[in-house]
């Protein structure tokens, strides 16, 4: 993996941190990141992957994170090898395109059960470990710019991640000061599975050229963000929202005045 991050002592040595979806995409980045930094990442997905299993200090679990029973069996077997869980990043979820006309109730249901009902299963396993440990611990939940914006196609994902990032506010309030919980608001994220959003590489291109950091995110920068967020050095940051887009999107009108000076 890219190895960049850990030029950085940012003091999670031998922090157990749990990222679910990890095997793969942003979680993948993320789990690189804290292995990076001297975390001792544990990954919990559906199913692992090579490129996880090349990051010598990363644990694989198999868990579903919609069950609330398998969640608990995962939470204890973590703490039954480590003794203690001081961070845990609520990355999985996600949705194919669907208009909402044409998708089905029970599709709808499944999106947000997915990505807003499984962080709540997640982050009450992780307070019921952490309020009772020392030195409590950080949850982070991954949220998207689709929550804060129009989401057509994904509607109820967008409509999720809106309810995720005011869980996150609620959660933090409640569980304050032992657990910290913050998100972060990812924008796009350049991905191995990119192409089935935007296209082939031209199109994965023409998306960065309407960021005006003139690239689409990489997983390592979700996975920079997240680790401070769990690092010491945000200990008084909790119910916020770090906001990761590269600046955003290029506005609608920019493009339609210089296309408008082109004529």
């Amino acid at each position: 993996m890219s190895g960049q991050p850990g030029r950085y002592d940012l003091g999670l040595a031998g922090r157990v941190v749990v990222v679910t979806g990890g095997a793969r995409g942003v979680g993948l980045g993320i789990v690189a990141a804290l292995a990076d930094f001297g975390a001792t990442p544990v990954a919990c997905a559906r199913h692992s992957s090579d490129a996880l299993e090349s990051i010598s200090t990363a644990t694989f679990l198999p868990c579903d994170v919609r069950d609330e029973d398998a969640v608990a069996g995962t939470f204890a077997r973590i703490v039954e090898t480590y003794g203690r869980i001081d961070g845990v990043i609520n990355n999985a979820g996600g949705s194919p395109f669907a208009l909402a006309a044409d998708a089905s109730p029970r599709f709808a249901s499944k999106i947000v059960e997915l990505n807003l009902l499984a962080p709540l299963i997640v982050a009450r396993a992780a307070q019921a470990v952490m309020h009772g440990q020392k030195g409590g611990g950080a949850i982070v939940n991954i949220s998207s710019v689709s929550g804060h914006r129009a989401s057509p196609g994904t509607s109820a994902y967008g409509a999720a991640k809106a309810g995720l990032d005011s869980l996150t506010t609620s959660l933090a309030v409640e569980w304050a000061p032992r657990v910290r919980v913050n998100s972060i608001v990812a924008g796009p994220v350049e991905t191995e599975q990119a192409h089935l959003h935007y296209g082939d590489d031209a199109g994965i291109a023409a998306v960065g050229r309407t960021i005006p950091m003139g690239r689409m995110a990489r997983p390592a920068d979700v996975g920079a963000a997240a680790a401070f967020l769990l690092s010491p050095l945000a200990c008084y940051i909790t119910g916020a929202t770090l906001t990761v887009h590269g600046g955003g999107e290029l506005p609608a009108f920019l493009a339609a005045a210089n296309a408008g000076n082109d004529v």
